[in-house]
């Protein structure tokens, strides 16, 4: 993804059109969606190029770190990001703390991670100063608000991805293999390669939260940006 590319173009068109305060909040939806949608078709192009042998994109890994507060919350973003993305994340922790995250996958899949995982940090960041619980659990802590609250905001995020990511392969142009193949077998190839490096790894057991921000931050989500390009004009993450 360079800054002449067409495709990040037309996509940071449409952002900036959903940034606009004088769009509605269903036309900036809509804007935030098609955006989405091309992030999907930018993924199988450059899937569908290294089939044909018209460019090379190899597997690779790429080392993200987590800063505190919320690291493994952070992590869990990056994860909803990299699945749908076909491609595998780790967690290095150091006790309840996940100091970085390595992904795996194929280098123009890498960089779509690297690239929406770095806006969305920077979107639930900017938002998750302002939220606050509403009192209806007395005693709750900002904090656990908080959790849930990124929780909720990285299954939607999930859910985007995950759609638009199938509905790119749905309406993808015939070709010598089909796009459902050629997909399948390159999350195949991520899935055996991070198997042979960590298969002897066991998955962390799913965490209990226990705060009300789930469907705050859900709600969030399926409204966030996922312009996959302005991210270093953006304010930095919370430290």
């Amino acid at each position: 993804m360079t800054e002449s590319d067409p495709q990040l173009e037309r996509i940071r068109k449409l952002l900036a059109k959903a940034e606009d305060p004088a769009v509605t909040e269903a036309e900036a939806e809509a804007y935030n969606t098609k955006a989405a949608e091309l992030v999907a078709r930018y993924g199988i192009d450059q899937a569908m190029l290294a089939a044909s042998g018209a460019n090379s994109d190899e597997i690779g890994t790429l080392k993200i770190p987590m800063n505190d507060p919320y690291s493994r919350d952070k992590a869990s973003l990056l994860t909803s990001v990299a699945y749908p993305l076909r491609c595998r994340t780790l967690l290095h922790r150091f006790g309840q703390k996940v100091e970085s995250v390595t992904v795996f996958g194929f280098k123009s899949d890498l960089g779509r991670v690297e690239l929406l995982f770095t806006s969305l940090l920077l979107q639930a960041s900017t938002q998750l100063t302002r939220v606050r619980p509403d009192g209806f659990f007395p005693g709750e802590s900002l904090a656990a608000y908080r959790r849930t609250w990124l929780h909720g905001f990285a299954r939607a995020v999930h859910e985007r991805l995950t759609h638009a990511e199938q509905e790119a392969v749905r309406t993808a142009a015939p070709g010598e293999r089909s796009a459902e193949l050629v997909v399948r077998d390159r999350a195949q190839l991520v899935q055996h390669a991070f198997d042979s490096e960590y298969g002897g790894l066991r998955s962390a057991a799913p965490r209990r939260l226990s705060g009300s921000g789930y469907l705050d931050g859900h709600d969030a989500g399926t409204r966030a940006n996922l312009d996959p390009s302005a991210l270093t004009r953006r304010q930095k993450a919370l430290r």
